[in-house]
């Protein structure tokens, strides 16, 4: 009996490869020299396929570099005129102080000469 089983797993093993085989050389037949210019074919464009995927990661290595250096120009700009408007507004507001002395000294001033002229 043991032999049988043997004798059984033998032929099974055997029967998907001959069948490959049998495959294998009707495909061949079939297809010939079709299939060696489809597989050159294919094998070309996966280089190129890999060489233009290199080229677009290249590219999007240098635009991301070049995004970071625009981002950081324009920090630094928009810093510059934060500082400007910031220098500005207090002038303003420095000039609009002054002004308000210069109001109430007025005033002041004013009050005082209508007593003079009034004591008159």
């Amino acid at each position: 009996m043991a032999n049988e089983k043997n004798h059984k797993e033998t032929p099974t093993k055997d029967v998907p490869v001959a069948n490959n085989t049998k495959i294998d050389v009707i495909r061949e037949l079939i297809f010939g020299e079709n299939m060696t210019e489809y597989n050159a074919e294919f094998q070309a464009l996966k280089k190129d396929l890999e060489k233009k995927r290199k080229e677009l990661r290249k590219m999007m290595h240098e635009i991301r570099e070049e995004m970071d250096q625009t981002i950081d120009s324009l920090s630094t700009d928009l810093n510059i005129r934060i500082s400007d408007l910031e220098s500005q507004l207090e002038e303003k507001s420095e000039d609009l102080l002054d002004r308000k002395v210069e109001k109430e000294t007025l005033g002041a001033f004013l009050i005082e000469l209508g007593e003079k002229i009034q004591k008159k």
